[in-house]
């Protein structure tokens, strides 16, 4: 039996891929500890890990909408508030990882803690990666630009201030790099396939490519009509009142169901033009939609296009940060889906029609599905973790 403990940030899109790894663990027979937060400790504990919650420590969870959507386009700040919260969860974690001894822990590629605490006390560490895995080559065919690249200089000293804090606590860390860079030292599961993950062939051997892990059906969804769409901004940054309208001016007393998901932040009374055929929920079952979707309009998260293209769906992407753009043009690159750049109606409702129109992007989409269902998924993801224990 093989004592392993994980950490993840409080995103579903982050938390969801793992719980396959967690179960497949459980049900070989080793203990799994699981770091995260309390609205996810009903489905850790169901995979059967022991819940432990970090509430009360995430320093996200004290930010404003505002300050959520800078953590993705500052580097500084996001680095400050990642400092902070592992500051905070330092004494905690350290002395129950020195009472657990763990064989190796695996974090999320964000949850720079569980790197961070894994250097500390020099144990076996597995980066989690729900998105794309990063170097040199699959930077420029994701379009990194040089403005990022510009940005990312300019912020070096406020990051680098930053740093020196952890290395007070005993944090062997040098640079920024060291913590977010996929290197090739690194043991690495990215939830993805070597065809849908740029430049794979370019990662070393630690890298494993498990593809997605996809949850069982919760809530069974009724499709009604020949023709399903299905509309969702994801769980974090959904505060996008214009664009849910833009959709729905533009699907609205059409011959297809579109099922709009808003999230919490944006109050369905603010919608106009509502429709017999548009049906507006603050959540739905993911999974159970796609499964039966034509179209999927999505602000392009890794999580979000992996699910949908696992089940075949192409994709009309409305990007609304730098790494769901460089998935979207990943997408649009193995043509399985078009990027949205007009947000009016008339321009959405020209590009619906032209995905539902054109087997070429339900065959490409088809592809990437193909793909992913060859891969090893939650069993192989468990492996590498097992084989990282054995070294």
């Amino acid at each position: 039996m093989k004592k392993i403990v994980f950490f993840c940030i409080p995103a579903y899109g982050h938390t969801n891929p793992t719980l396959g790894v967690v179960r497949e663990l459980v049900a070989q027979g080793n203990k799994v500890w699981y770091y995260s937060f309390n609205q996810f400790q009903a489905a850790i504990e169901e995979a059967g890990a022991i819940f432990v919650s970090c509430d009360g420590f995430d320093q996200t969870e004290n930010l404003s909408a505002k300050d959520g959507a800078k953590i993705a386009k500052d580097m500084a700040f996001a680095t400050k508030v990642l400092v902070d919260t592992t500051l905070c969860l330092d004494d905690a974690i350290y002395e129950d990882l020195l009472k657990i001894k763990p064989d190796c822990i695996v974090a999320d590629s964000m949850a720079l803690w569980g790197k961070l605490i894994a250097k500390k006390l020099n144990t076996k560490f597995v980066s989690s990666t729900t998105t794309f895995a990063f170097n040199k080559e699959s930077a420029r065919i994701m379009g990194q630009s040089i403005l990022n690249a510009a940005k990312m200089i300019i912020s070096i000293p406020k990051i680098n201030r930053e740093l020196s804090r952890l290395q007070e606590k005993g944090y062997p860390v040098n640079s920024i790099l060291e913590i977010i860079a996929n290197d090739p030292n690194t043991d690495t599961i990215v939830y993805t396939s070597p065809e849908f993950q740029p430049c794979a062939q370019t990662f070393s051997t630690k890298y494993a490519f498990v593809g997605p892990s996809i949850r069982p059906v919760m809530q069974p969804f009724q499709k009604k009509m020949e023709k399903l769409i299905y509309i969702s901004m994801g769980t974090v940054n959904n505060d996008l009142l214009p664009i849910y309208q833009s959709c729905i001016d533009a699907l609205k007393r059409t011959n297809y169901q579109v099922v709009l998901s808003i999230g919490n932040q944006v109050d369905p009374k603010l919608i106009k033009n509502k429709s017999e055929n548009i049906s507006i929920y603050p959540s739905v079952d993911q999974i159970a939609v796609l499964q039966q979707s034509d179209l999927f309009i999505t602000h392009c998260g890794m999580n979000s296009v992996t699910e949908a293209l696992f089940f075949g769906v192409p994709l009309l992407m409305l990007p609304q940060t730098s790494e769901q753009l460089g998935v979207s043009r990943r997408v649009k690159q193995l043509g399985a889906g078009i990027i949205q750049k007009r947000m009016n109606a008339k321009a959405i409702y020209k590009s619906v029609e032209t995905l539902l129109s054109s087997q070429e992007y339900y065959k490409n989409a088809s592809k990437i599905s193909e793909s992913f269902q060859k891969c090893s998924g939650a069993q192989g993801a468990a492996k590498k973790i097992l084989d990282v224990c054995d070294l």
